[in-house]
């Protein structure tokens, strides 16, 4: 969990939950430091200003996940992020801007790509924004989800 993230990390966060989908956690979690660097360390303006020239890089870097969709979804949710925060004032404020947490899941699923139910709780979870008792929420979800293991680990460092 982080207190203050800065953008970068809201990136950070988002792009590990996209890739991560429908692979083990391990395979991410193995290669994560060559994620970090070909997405010039998730720097949000960088990211944002790709083109096809930076997404053909980055589809025979090695060590990454050669997904045209999720990498060009990460480059959607970088100028996504840069609007909000243009928007808003802040990722923190924009989170705060939403009636509840199914308002904000909805309104995720619609800006962001790959943002459903679990990838919006594990953002909205590891940037302390708020998010249903955890316990309640995992009621109706895979407990042996690797993100929602992740999770309570984090919760129970922090504790």
């Amino acid at each position: 969990m982080i207190e203050n993230p800065a953008l970068s990390d809201h990136l950070a966060i988002i792009t590990r939950a996209v890739f991560q989908a429908g692979l083990s956690w391990s395979v991410i979690d193995a290669r994560w430091d060559d994620y970090v660097k070909a997405f010039d360390g998730f720097d949000v303006e960088k990211v944002a200003a790709y083109r096809e020239r930076d997404v053909a890089r980055l589809m025979t870097t090695d060590r990454i996940i050669h997904s045209r969709a999720k990498i060009e979804g990460t480059i959607h949710n970088a100028q996504v992020l840069l609007e909000l925060e243009r928007e808003h004032g802040s990722i923190r404020a924009y989170q705060a801007s939403l009636a509840d947490y199914d308002a904000a899941r909805e309104d995720a699923a619609k800006r962001f790509a790959y943002m459903g139910d679990l990838n919006t709780y594990y953002w909205r979870f590891l940037t302390r924004a708020p998010v249903p008792e955890m316990e309640r929420w995992m009621k109706g979800q895979d407990r042996d989800h690797p993100r929602i293991r992740e999770m309570v680990h984090a919760a129970t460092r922090i504790v």
